[in-house]
């Protein structure tokens, strides 16, 4: 697939930064390609996977939203689709999608690691 070519139908999962970042540190921890594109919302403080189509409709991850985007202006190229982001884990260095259901237990783990955090000491 070329860097501009229009990336396949998919679902975006947004979550709050801290818990995407521990999300990201532990899919890039497990198997190589587990983590698809990323994008950072400098704006809103939020990061957003890529998930492959379908994923919104069951998607029920407290803390967390999946918008079904159609792939409504959403390219593969180094330059983000919204205005205010930009890539963390940019195409290219990603495969195509996140998994939903490997992304699912990566926010779970890092919500828990977030709560200990918050409530150690």
């Amino acid at each position: 697939m070329s860097p501009s070519a229009p990336l396949a139908p998919c679902d975006l999962v947004t979550v709050p930064a801290r818990q995407g970042l521990e999300a990201v540190d532990i899919l890039r921890r497990g198997a190589e390609d587990a983590v698809g594109p990323v994008l950072h919302d400098d704006e809103d403080d939020t990061l957003g996977f890529v998930v492959p189509a379908g994923t919104a409709a069951a998607w029920d991850v407290p803390g967390s939203t999946c918008t079904k985007t159609d792939g409504r202006g959403l390219r593969l190229t180094p330059e983000p689709p919204v205005e205010g982001a930009d890539w963390l884990v940019p195409p290219g260095e990603a495969g195509l999608a996140t998994d939903p259901a490997v992304l699912r237990r990566a926010l779970g783990e890092a919500a828990r690691i977030i709560e200990a955090a918050d409530n150690c000491c």
